[in-house]
């Protein structure tokens, strides 16, 4: 619990410390951010560079406020949601468990992709189950520690090799400046990919997990507030270059022609055939890697970090509150949630995903980043937190625009999924 003492006695920012943020950019950052940037590039080339920066400082606010909850109080997001009643825990139950069961599919699937492109000696299916595997035994036998110094690797490679590819086909310096003007494109659906755009850079749930990531290196008390906003800053700040990055491919590579990209993984393989063309295989083969650790890197974030989560839920319905992380990681709960994360999800790469069951996803899925935004903003401008550390008019304002911007994107998706029936 943080005093006036503690307030004033902050920890100084150090670069050498800098980790959770890494963890949860990398791990919010997946191919489904990629395949929506490139598409909004390819569409209206980089009049929405604005979008993605609006987007980073967005998830800005809302990792802050979580890590600062947990730093603030002591206590995980999953202890405040509690604290709010036990509807969360009505929400929260169906949600991480259908969530978990689609999304491990959708991410093995994501990773395998770039794979089955470079080493086409095993059909997809089989990749993705070796990427299901692969994080499974990492995180299984592994501690917070090494997993942060490989999520760390993964970022610098998704960075090195897609902001160099970036670099590569020399951006258009002056369409890019008057990219950074707030202007929504005409057309259909403009509107909707712009919000899309801004709601979509870096992370759903993950965002969440963010405050379990800081306790797990060792940051638990209030001293450490201002290391966890440097970290959470510079994060979102390599995030933010790394989604322009890819906006500068669609526009430069793909605006203006007659590609039509697929809106889903497969557009980056179209993106990769267009470097070939256009560059020759080995820029084709950078940009590969590139996917694949963008890939990967969500599949052991979400293996550990979502199993944090399930592990502190399944821990407050047992009435084992606020335990450890060193604790959580070793419990029966955390490796029952890995196991649900990388079996039964192969079922769906095997066979196709059963439509009701990708609506009830959809759905519980909607509903997560307004219940993120609105339930922090209800938590820390109330008496359980410290007052020096409840939110200010920035913080609220952030929080509020992060809800109202996920309640529209919400709308939109229970349109969509209801739609397809």
């Amino acid at each position: 619990m943080a005093t006036p003492d503690t307030a004033r006695q902050q920890r100084k920012p150090n670069w050498k410390l800098i980790g959770p943020g890494m963890v949860v950019a990398a791990t919010g950052v997946g191919s489904g951010d990629l395949v929506a940037t490139l598409v909004a590039g390819n569409l209206f080339g980089y009049t929405l560079l604005w979008a993605t920066i609006v987007g980073a400082v967005v998830k800005i606010s809302l990792a802050e406020a979580t890590g600062r909850w947990h730093l603030a109080t002591g206590r995980t997001i999953f202890d405040g949601w509690s604290s709010l009643g036990k509807w969360t825990h009505v929400y929260f139950a169906p949600y991480i468990v259908i969530w978990g069961f689609v999304y491990g599919a959708t991410a093995m699937s994501a990773s395998a992709l770039p794979l089955a492109a470079l080493f086409p000696v095993l059909p997809l299916w089989a990749w993705a189950i070796l990427c299901g595997l692969a994080g499974l035994v990492f995180v299984w036998f592994n501690h917070y520690a090494i997993f942060e110094k490989v999520m760390t690797a993964l970022v610098g490679l998704m960075f090195v090799t897609v902001v160099g590819l970036a670099i590569y086909v020399v951006p258009n310096v002056g369409e890019a400046v008057k990219g950074l003007v707030p202007i929504i494109p005409s057309g259909p659906d403009s509107l909707m990919t712009t919000l899309a755009l801004v709601g979509g850079v870096g992370g759903t749930i993950t965002m969440a997990a963010y405050g379990y990531w800081v306790n797990a290196k060792g940051w638990r008390d209030s001293t450490w507030m201002r290391m966890m906003r440097w970290d959470n800053r510079i994060a979102y700040a390599t995030t933010g270059l790394f989604v322009i990055a890819t906006l500068v491919l669609g526009a430069e590579l793909l605006y203006a022609t007659n590609i039509a990209l697929t809106q889903d993984d497969q557009g980056l393989l179209q993106l990769s055939d267009v470097l070939a063309d256009r560059f020759g295989r080995p820029l084709s083969v950078v940009f590969l890697i590139g996917f694949f650790a963008a890939a990967f890197s969500s599949v052991l974030g979400v293996w550990h970090g979502v199993s944090l989560m399930f592990a502190d839920f399944v821990g407050h319905v047992r009435g084992k509150v606020n335990r450890p992380v060193e604790e959580r990681e070793r419990s029966w709960e955390f490796r029952a949630y890995l196991l649900w994360l990388t079996f039964p999800p192969m079922l769906l790469l095997i066979f196709d995903r059963p439509i009701q069951l990708v609506l009830i996803y959809g759905v519980l899925g909607a509903f997560f980043m307004p219940f993120l935004a609105f339930t922090l903003l209800w938590l820390l401008n109330s008496s359980r937190v410290p007052r020096e550390w409840r939110n200010g008019w920035l913080s609220n304002a952030g929080l509020a625009i992060a809800g109202l911007l996920f309640i529209v994107l919400c709308v939109r998706e229970l349109v969509n999924q209801l739609s397809g029936l």
